[in-house]
């Protein structure tokens, strides 16, 4: 039996096709009780589902299903606290669950912070499915989800929401809403800074919209727990997990900032407790929290196929990489040191050249293209310095991002030049700011290099850009930009929304949307921009009407 998930290891293929599989999350409690940590509707008159449901990581014939259950009023997430309790799990093909399709349950206990991961199979390719979750007679709310197309199907088109960098404190999360409201969507893509780890003030430095919980910047297993309880009390993030399957990656502040293995530019090893465990114990929280199935244990690089049209690859950039550059130094360009780990970047290159679908899109959590930007005056220099972790005394390249480790991007377009794979489509996040890039082989003698691969990064939901910094200053920086970085065709340093993606045999194209005020729960939503590449080109250009 063949599912369309692929990763580094042999994923192990369920038993013969049944209605279902449940696989409940599981972990170690290091959590100490927390005080104040529920909602304010606290669980004290029996089981509640206060944290909303999701569903993420479509297959043909399969989906997982998420949930927390809150037994008892003294269970805060992260606490270690409140007994075991069954909960059962509902599908069906309509919203009234008059045709049940599928149910069954599982135990939701301390150890995974009372969280359920229902892993569902024997579902149809290409089909909306309804679910919910119960417990004794406490019902939760309703989510809708969608299989993905089957492997050999030829499919017209997909439609995906986009987005990456949601700061608690920096404001409401409209996008979400906006994005759920659309009812198009095949999936939407989280691709990093679901969360992040800072304590109250330190990431709002024009004052938080709303405060962090914990207020401290989050460290232990209980931190992470609580923290990723607390985004998922939003409405709108609830709104948006329950009307569509998400397929998610992590970057560096589900951990610290500018997180590698050894450490993190914001972790005092010994005053902060080791490393190790911290990122051990983010892991941990991330899992139980998220609906992902994760192909190998403690990574989220993994692969969907969308029946004959995509294949998506999703990588995890913080796992395996060397630590950053240093400032001033060569270091960027050394052979040895890398972003994807090998065994990574060879699953990559694998799965690129196999692929027999039309569109290979690879979910990026930082961005590939090069950005050189030597020219820039002081004052434009320094926001973008700390917003994007370059180095501060000068040097052109970025060390967070692929400009930080050349050499694995070298080898990675070169692998899509010598055997001619085309359609290569990179969606990224991280920088805060909305990119509509070609990637050249040779950014210096760019547009006399070819490109090798499309580009099309979104803004950021909430977390600060260099307009919030500098404000109508912002607006000098994308001349200067692309007058160095003719590949780039667009940046926009101001805006903060979501994308949205769509594609076809023809073409793929990102449609650019901006909130009218990231700060406002009620914010309204406009269209910015679209652009697209063309199949076979390896290149973007502007359309001047959303899909």
């Amino acid at each position: 039996m063949t599912h369309d998930i692929d990763s580094p290891s042999a994923v192990g293929s369920p038993s013969p096709r049944r209605r279902s599989v449940v696989k409940a999350a599981a972990g170690a409690v290091l959590a100490a009780p927390l005080a104040g940590a529920l909602p304010a509707r606290a669980a004290d008159r029996g089981p509640a589902f206060l944290h909303g449901v999701a569903s993420g990581d479509p297959l043909p014939d399969g989906v997982v299903l998420w949930t927390r259950v809150t037994p008892t009023a003294e269970a805060a997430p992260g606490s270690g606290l409140g007994p075991d309790i069954e909960v059962s799990w509902t599908v069906a093909t309509d919203g009234t669950f008059k045709r049940i399709v599928a149910n069954g349950s599982t135990t939701a206990t301390s150890a995974s912070d009372h969280t359920v991961k229902a892993d569902i199979r024997g579902l149809r390719p290409a089909t909306a499915y309804w679910f919910r979750f119960s417990a004794r007679g406490a019902v939760s709310t309703a989510g809708r989800t969608r299989t993905t197309p089957a492997r050999d199907a030829a499919v017209p088109n997909l439609r995906f929401g986009v987005v990456s960098c949601a700061n608690w404190e920096g404001g409401h999360f409209a996008a979400y809403r906006h994005l759920a409201a659309r009812k198009d969507l095949d999936a939407w893509l989280h691709l990093g800074d679901y969360i992040y780890e800072y304590g109250t003030g330190v990431s709002a430095p024009n004052g938080p919209v709303r405060t962090f919980a914990p207020p401290h910047e989050i460290i232990t297993l209980a931190d992470y727990r609580t923290r990723h309880a607390q985004y998922k009390t939003d409405p709108h993030l609830q709104t948006l997990h329950a009307a569509a399957p998400v397929v998610a990656i992590w970057d560096d502040h589900e951990f610290a900032n500018n997180a590698w293995p050894g450490g993190a530019e914001n972790h005092t090893e010994g005053a902060e407790g080791t490393w190790t465990s911290r990122m051990a114990a983010a892991k941990q929280a991330y899992f139980e929290w998220m609906p992902v199935r994760p192909a190998l244990a403690g990574t989220t690089y993994r692969r969907l196929r969308f029946g004959k049209l995509a294949e998506l690859s999703l990588l995890d950039l913080r796992s395996y990489r060397s630590q950053q550059a240093s400032i001033g130094s060569g270091e960027v360009d050394d052979p040895d040191r890398t972003i994807t780990g090998r065994a990574q970047l060879d699953w990559l290159k694998a799965g690129l050249k196999s692929s027999d679908t039309t569109w290979q899109l690879v979910g990026n959590s930082v961005m590939i293209s090069p950005v050189a930007i030597g020219a820039l005056p002081a004052e434009l220099l320094k926001p973008l310095v700390e917003l994007l972790g370059l180095p501060k005394e000068g040097i052109s390249l970025g060390t967070d991002g692929w400009d930080g480790y050349t050499d694995d991007r070298r080898e990675l377009l070169d692998h899509l030049r010598s055997h001619a794979i085309h359609n290569t489509v990179f969606v990224t996040g991280d920088i805060h700011m909305a990119w509509a890039n070609d990637v050249p082989v040779k950014a210096a003698t760019y547009p006399l290099s070819p490109s090798a691969a499309t580009e099309f990064v979104v803004s950021s939901v909430t977390s600060d850009n260099v307009g919030d910094v500098l404000g109508d200053a912002s607006a000098a920086l994308p001349p200067l930009i692309q007058a160095t970085n003719l590949h780039a065709h667009w940046l926009d340093p101001d805006g903060h929304g979501y994308g949205v993606l769509d594609v076809t045999t023809e073409r793929a194209q990102m449609d650019y949307y901006v909130l009218s005020d990231r700060t406002n729960p009620n914010a309204t939503s406009s269209w910015a921009r679209s652009y697209r590449t063309r199949s076979g080109t390896q290149k973007v250009e502007r359309t001047y009407r959303p899909v």
